[in-house]
Formats: structure tokens, sequence, C-alpha cells
């Protein structure tokens, strides 16, 4: 053992000795390394920012505070533990009912939104994730029920490939798939803000241009709020008034953040019978930060149904606004329990934080799909395509797969920690 000691001593006697005879050649020699670290890594940036921008994911994941998320908003007295009434529906209803709303599986182990609203002879798509390959797996769905070939309304919240890669699709000339070349578009509302300068964005960008030669009307969020330049803050659905589409005022439309997430356009769907009105929210991907100020800057109702935020990240559906909106109904658009973004096993959507929280105020959460290999590109459905429908004055569920609450299926046993659904 003495005489290992010796001979590392001997070794690093000679190393530094070396060195200090040749220190230009050392300094020479780190210069070059550092010159070929910055240039991979400028080439990383230029050419695959992708890399960097799922590597930012990976670190808020990790470090990023619940913003405006403490025990003040908590509800007092609230119980979860047994679901909100529901009535059991089947799938020949939907498409005779007087309004549906459908969340999508979009074909893969990523996590991405699509959400398709109809009522009557009009369309609303929200979104149109995941990737471009999911565009021919959307207008499959869409298809069934929407019979003209036309879109009334289109919304991109954000401009992220899981939101918007769908409406770009694949394929060149006639031959594309995307929504926006696929189908007729009435108006086109998006996100106000950006940051990001990614190949898809760029070419999400021609695919609304194409919309717009085609007839489109383009608006912003915020010229919807401010119905400005023909945008509208609310959209009459229905043609009398019961079904509206309300743009919802977002501090982002008109404030630059580093989250892209918080420049989610956020719409509130409202339907009202007989003097009552019953209330569908929509936001996005938006942060903690943002639901703050989305709470804060509208008058935000009780809603019988919520789009979990930003797939039931622990970063969104914070206690802020789940205490202000107090949703009877939760629907998240993710592929659980999927490594897309992290390898944190409770950070993987949905994840544990949201669960915690959620379960303070319904038990009745479904999620679309489910990862089974995420590096084997293994996935099934979860509950499938998940729909709401209005069905003799009363809210109506069925899902494509099956519709078992999270809390009771085997993933949710064996994954995550029941929260107030003890």
């Amino acid at each position: 053992m003495a005489a290992k000691k010796s001979s590392s001593k001997k070794a690093q006697k000679q190393a530094v000795k070396y060195a200090k005879q040749h220190k230009k050649a050392v300094a020479i020699f780190v210069c070059v390394v550092l010159i070929i670290i910055i240039a991979a890594v400028l080439f990383i940036y230029l050419f695959k920012p992708e890399i960097f921008d799922r590597a930012l994911k990976e670190y808020n994941d990790y470090v990023s505070q619940l913003y405006n998320d403490s025990p003040d908003d908590d509800a007092e007295n609230v119980s979860a533990k047994l679901p909100n009434e529901i009535q059991s529906g089947d799938l020949d209803s939907i498409s005779t009912s007087e309004f549906s709303i459908h969340f999508l599986e979009l074909g893969n182990k990523y996590a991405g939104d699509c959400t398709l609203i109809k009522c009557g002879n009009t369309e609303v798509l929200i979104d149109a994730g995941s990737r471009t390959n999911s565009a021919t797996t959307i207008s499959a769905y869409v298809d069934r029920y929407c019979t003209d070939g036309k879109l009334e309304y289109v919304i991109a919240t954000h401009a992220h490939q899981d939101h918007i890669a769908g409406f770009v699709g694949k394929g060149s000339g006639d031959s594309k798939t995307g929504i926006l070349y696929k189908y007729e578009v009435g108006t086109v509302i998006q996100f106000a803000g950006h940051n990001t300068d990614s190949g898809i964005y760029k070419s999400y960008v021609n695919a609304v241009t194409y919309a717009q030669s085609k007839g489109a009307a383009v608006y912003t969020a915020l010229q919807c709020w401010n119905n400005a330049d023909g945008a509208k803050r609310s959209y009459d659905l229905a043609g009398d008034g019961s079904l509206t589409l309300n743009v919802l005022y977002n501090y982002y439309y008109e404030h630059e953040t580093d989250d892209e997430n918080d420049y989610s356009v956020c719409v509130l769907l409202s339907h009202t019978a007989e003097g009552s009105t019953s209330h569908y929210l929509f936001t996005g991907d938006l942060e903690g930060k943002g639901e703050g100020y989305l709470v804060d800057k509208n008058d935000l109702p009780q809603v019988e149904l919520f789009k979990g935020g930003h797939h039931g990240s622990k970063t969104s559906s914070t206690d802020k606004l789940l205490a202000k909106i107090k949703p009877k109904n939760v629907a998240v658009c993710c592929c659980a329990g999927a490594t897309e973004y992290t390898s944190n096993h409770d950070n993987t959507f949905p994840t544990q934080a949201f669960i915690d929280r959620i379960s303070k105020y319904t038990a009745n959460v479904y999620l679309t799909s489910l990862c089974v290999d995420y590096k084997g590109g293994k996935f099934e459905s979860f509950n499938g395509d998940i729909v709401f429908y209005m069905s003799d004055k009363k809210l109506s569920l069925w899902c494509s797969n099956n519709a078992t609450l999270l809390k009771d299926t085997e993933w949710f046993k064996n994954n995550r920690k029941a929260g107030a659904w003890q």
C-alpha cells in the first residue's frame, strides 16, 4: 500500500513538473479543448435548439417554485373522497347532444393537447399536438363530427411543439396533412407573444399564412380581449347566446415572460339553460405565476370542467386557481408516467403535486394515454378519448377505453399517493 502511495505522489510531482516546463503547450491544449466545447455548444444551440428547450424544462422541473400556491388558498372543509355526480354516456348520444367537448388521444408516447368543441354545425379546435404525425390521428377523429370540412374556430394556445405540430402536419404541396391545410378555417385565435424561433414555430407561421390566404381571419388573444380589428372577446357558438366561447385576460398577452407556457391563450366556455350557467375552463400550459394573474384579473366562476393545466404538471393547477374555480371534473391530456421531460418519478405527468392539490376538489379526474415503455415507444389508452357532453340537461361522460377514475386505476395505486382521496 505504501509503495502505491509513493508511486502516486511521484506521478503527481512529474505532472506538475511537466506543466511548469511546458506552460505554453498546456495553455494551448486547454484553449483547444475550450474552443471545441464552445463550438459544440454553439452547434447544438443553432441546429438542435430542442435539446436546450428540454434541458431548461428539466431544470425548471426540479427547481421551480409553485407560484401563488400557499396554504392560505386552500379551501376549508373540502371533501373529494366521493366523485361528483356525472351521468354515464354512450357514443351514439354524442352526435345528437346540445354540445360536446372532446379531449383527443394523439397517437404517440408524448404529452400534447388537442380539444374539439362541437355545437350544432360549429366546431372549435383548441391546439393540435403533440407531433407532426399526430395530424392524421386528429383528422381521423375530427372527421367523425365535422362533416362539412370546416372548422369555424381554431385556437393555438402557445408556440410549443406539443400544441402546434398537428397544425403543420407532414407532406408537401397538395399532400400536406396539417389541420390548417386540410380544413377550411373560419377564425384563428393565437398567442399574442412568444420567445421561440424553432423550426416547428416557423412551419406553424407558414400554415397560418396558408389558412389566411384561403380566407381565415387571424387574431391574437389580445386583439380578442380588446375587441379590436374585427376580433371579439366572446363568440356565440350556438347562435342564440346559449353557448359562448369567451377569451379571458392573461397578463402575458401584453407582457414578456421567459416561460413560453405563460403566453397561453385562456378561454372559458359558458352554457346557459333555464336561467343557470355552467362553465368549462381551458388554460393551455399556463404556469403558476400566470394562473395567479388569471385569478386576479378575471372574474372566474366555479367550473363543471377544467382541462388540467400543463398536462398535470407540478407547476400548474395551483391552489390559488383551484380554490377559485373548484372544478367538478378534470381531464388531463398526457401520457401518464412518460419520462419525456424528467426521470424524477414524482414529476412525470400527472405529477404527485398535481394529485395532492386537485384531490381536494374532485375525484373525477381522467387521463387520455398511458406510457408503457417510453424508450421502446410503447403506449396505450388510459381513459382514451375523453368526451363530456350535454344530454337531457345533464353533463354526461363517455371515454373510448373506459371511464375509470384516475384514483381507481392500477397505475395510480402503483405510482401515486392518494392525497385527499384517502
